[in-house]
């Protein structure tokens, strides 16, 4: 029986991020498929206006907070969360996990080149991480297919997806049965933390819950974006607080 708390009507998970990684690891053997999203307050706030990506969360086999913010804003739930659960640290820990392991991995999205300097470096991170394939985020319908032909010919275990949000849940979405992978993940930009093309906040920073804040002043195009962050404490704090 999961344990939810509802953010703005989306569904997270109430788990820490170790149970997050057992929970997954249920998944990677019960025979079924699965799909995992991490929202942060922007793709909340998106899906505030996007009710397919509603549905889409509201659907999703395990929903984990990737922002502080959402932690902040379940003080107002009836079930609080416990500690941020971020989407590159949690595939962090299930390479950690399935590395000594047949379980596999394939990397999808990204720049071109991006999904396999991501693999290359993961791979001597974490050995004996098997990677069984990869491809970047740029492709019309008839390369989809080959991709989707790919993915199943593959069957990884792991189906990373790095499309950006909401792209990427809805493509899981749409096309999770025909890729033959037990668990799958947008993973937003995470290939280029992986690959070492972007750096990650320093720990003092994610500590303090201002990872949203490093990445504002390292990259400064992304302040159309944060001004999501101000409305959806504003939007938390005048519906949430009516519960």
């Amino acid at each position: 029986m999961r344990k939810l708390t509802q953010i703005l009507d989306v569904p997270f998970d109430a788990l820490t991020m170790d149970e997050a990684v057992e929970k997954a690891k249920v998944f990677l053997g019960d025979g079924k498929q699965h799909y995992i999203c991490t929202p942060n307050p922007e793709i909340v706030m998106e899906a505030q206006q996007d009710a397919r990506l509603m549905e889409i969360l509201r659907k999703a086999d395990m929903v984990v907070p990737d922002g502080i913010g959402v932690v902040w804003a379940s003080r107002y739930s009836e079930i609080v969360l416990k500690e941020r659960v971020a989407g590159y640290d949690l595939t962090q820990r299930l390479f950690a996990e399935i590395a000594d392991t047949p379980h596999t991995v394939y990397f999808f999205g990204g720049a071109p080149g991006v999904a396999a300097a991501a693999g290359r470096r993961m791979k001597k991170q974490y050995a004996n991480l098997k990677i069984v394939g990869g491809h970047n985020g740029y492709f019309d319908e008839e390369e989809e297919k080959k991709i989707l032909a790919d993915i199943k010919k593959c069957a990884p275990s792991i189906l990373l997806v790095g499309l950006g949000a909401p792209k990427q849940e809805k493509w899981i979405y749409d096309h999770l049965a025909e890729t033959e992978a037990k668990i799958a993940i947008g993973v937003g930009g995470s290939f280029d933390v992986m690959a070492g093309n972007v750096k990650r906040a320093p720990k003092v920073f994610r500590k303090l819950g201002l990872e949203w804040f490093f990445r504002l002043i390292t990259q400064p195009t992304r302040w159309k974006r944060m001004m999501r962050l101000p409305k959806f404490a504003l939007t938390v704090l005048k519906k949430q607080k009516r519960r």
